[in-house]
């Protein structure tokens, strides 16, 4: 089955909608030090989510400036930026990427909400009925943004987890995983013959090829999986809401 992200991302921006009364007025800061075109289609998606939610965009160049209830560090960052020493300056109260050390600490613990990209894939997953819990999963990609806290959030809900990295012998993990996470970067890395009939693939890769964006999984897993997200359009859409149920549970807790 392929996911349809758009839709889920707009079934997801309704149930915020009701919970979006329990706050007087909000506002994203949007903290941006570089763009291109990707960044700029990025930054449109996130301010119409805004809108809809009846949440303010404003726009610094760095952590300092910004005074929002919420802070994104929007990445990739320019050539020379001490990417550490930006995304750490982030205030926990603020971090709905959960980008800093402190975040991810918290998150890892269960004193915080998981990240984004993160919260998409178990939306998807609840979506359709699937229950973690004793599942393997395996993870390919061990980035800070997909690979990392997806490691966290399914152990935690109970799977058997197997990460590597881009490089590894990915098939080995991926032969026998009931779910396969993607987070890479590698256009076509996973590829048919090293899934399962009925894996569920939550492909959360990107990178450019032929100017276009893809994920990391070959389009043509989709004909062996039960559930596919494509890229674009699966997981992307669904994350940037999940900053803004972020953005309400921080509040919340003010």
């Amino acid at each position: 089955m392929m996911v349809d992200g758009r839709a889920l991302a707009e079934k997801r921006i309704q149930e915020l909608m009701r919970e979006r009364t329990q706050f007087g007025p909000l506002e994203l800061s949007l903290v941006v030090m570089h763009e291109d075109r990707v960044t700029r289609s990025f930054l449109k998606i996130k301010s119409r989510v805004a809108e809809r939610l009846g949440v303010t965009v404003s726009y610094s160049s760095s952590v300092a400036e910004a005074r929002g209830d919420g802070i994104v560090l929007q990445l990739p960052l320019p050539g020379g930026t001490d990417i550490d020493a930006a995304r750490n300056a982030i205030p926990l109260e603020k971090d709905v990427d959960v980008l800093s050390d402190t975040a991810f600490r918290a998150f890892s613990e269960g004193r915080f909400p998981p990240p984004p990209v993160s919260r998409a894939m178990e939306y998807v997953l609840r979506m359709h009925r699937v229950d973690p819990a004793g599942k393997r999963v395996a993870i390919v990609g061990q980035g800070r943004l997909v690979g990392k806290p997806a490691a966290v959030l399914f152990e935690r809900l109970g799977a058997t987890v197997f990460s590597v990295a881009k490089g590894d012998d990915i098939a080995a993990v991926t032969e026998n995983a009931d779910i396969v996470v993607l987070g890479a970067g590698e256009p076509g890395l996973l590829t048919p013959n090293i899934i399962r009939t009925g894996a569920i693939i939550l492909d959360a890769g990107t990178s450019e090829s032929n100017g276009a964006l893809v994920g990391d999984a070959d389009p043509r897993c989709a004909e062996k999986a039960s559930i596919y997200t494509p890229v674009p359009g699966g997981i992307g859409p669904i994350a940037v809401v999940e900053i803004f149920a972020n953005l309400f549970e921080l509040a919340r807790r003010l």
